[in-house]
């Protein structure tokens, strides 16, 4: 038997009080129990155990020795931990916008290099399609539905488009019902460009089809972190991404209007292109991330 196996399995019976007990913990056999407890026996030289039908007592070079075993497998322990942060090593140069990286992809990343010590990691947060090839880019967060069939793609979840006024604003003001009233609320806009946008919603609660409602945009930015802080200042009504507001919706600072109408979901995916997928640093992230962000958005804001 190995004996590195069978210093688990006598550490197992001293921690659980007895041989069977060991055995379930473990998922092996009681004989292979016995068995290991023999072969640790005839390499020491000397009883560990004093056994009966029912019950055991660990012999005074049992102590000594289990108090080895435990040193030597946690040793080890430590020794294949350092091993895998040393095998994932190189670079990763990760994309994604701007605000949806810095709330939501920088823990990750920072997650990544604690995890990852030899690894290191560039981080660029663009509010444009990045050129994944012609930029150098290892892997993108994309905030929509895919075209570009060449690239690997992972889903992470779903955002919303929302409608949110601040509380103060809503008190002055009637709560809009439906989107043709927000030709008569101050709204405010996401653009560099004028005074007007279209906004998109379902033209009923029951129906799937989208219209486009003309709005004039009291205040333009071309900020979203900018344009939710002067809708929590109650500027006006405006239509940020649901992760970006998901605190504000929760403290009450800012309320969600017109959900009935709120357009289909937005999927979020992780892109990469399949080779820079297969292996090393960009695997490990890829491998990290997934599951860490999809629980982030399956607790995420929902109606």
């Amino acid at each position: 038997m190995d004996r590195l196996k069978a210093m688990s399995i006598f550490v197992a019976i001293v921690d659980t009080g007895s041989l069977a007990a060991a055995a379930r913990k473990l998922g092996c056999s009681p004989a292979s129990v016995t068995r290991a407890v023999a072969h640790l026996e005839e390499i020491a030289g000397e009883r560990l155990l004093v056994r009966t039908t029912r019950r055991f007592a660990v012999t005074e070079a049992g102590a000594r020795h289990v108090a080895t075993y435990r040193l030597v497998l946690e040793e080890l322990g430590h020794l294949e931990a350092r091993s895998r942060d040393i095998a994932v090593s190189g670079s990763v140069v990760i994309t994604a916008p701007e605000l949806f990286g810095r709330l939501i992809v920088m823990p990750v990343v920072e997650s990544f290099l604690a995890a990852h010590p030899h690894a290191q990691v560039r981080v660029l947060l663009l509010n444009r399609m990045v050129d994944l090839v012609g930029e150098g880019v290892d892997v993108a967060v994309r905030l929509a539905d895919l075209q570009d069939s060449s690239m690997t793609a992972v889903r992470i979840g779903e955002i919303r488009k929302l409608t949110c006024a601040a509380p103060g604003y809503l008190a002055e003001r009637p709560a809009p019902k439906h989107p043709s009233d927000l030709m008569n609320h101050w709204c405010i806009g996401l653009n560099e460009a004028g005074a007007q946008e279209l906004w998109r919603y379902r033209e009923s609660a029951s129906a799937r089809r989208i219209r486009s409602v003309r709005v004039t945009c009291r205040l333009a930015l071309n900020s979203a972190a900018a344009a939710i802080g002067a809708a929590e200042r109650g500027m006006g009504i405006v239509r940020p991404l649901s992760y970006q507001v998901e605190r504000q919706i929760a403290d009450g600072s800012l309320i969600s209007l017109l959900q009935d109408y709120e357009p289909e979901p937005i999927p979020i995916h992780m892109v990469f292109q399949p080779r820079r997928g297969g292996g090393g640093a960009v695997r490990a992230f890829i491998d990290h991330a997934v599951p860490r962000l999809r629980q982030t958005f399956g607790k995420s804001l929902r109606r």
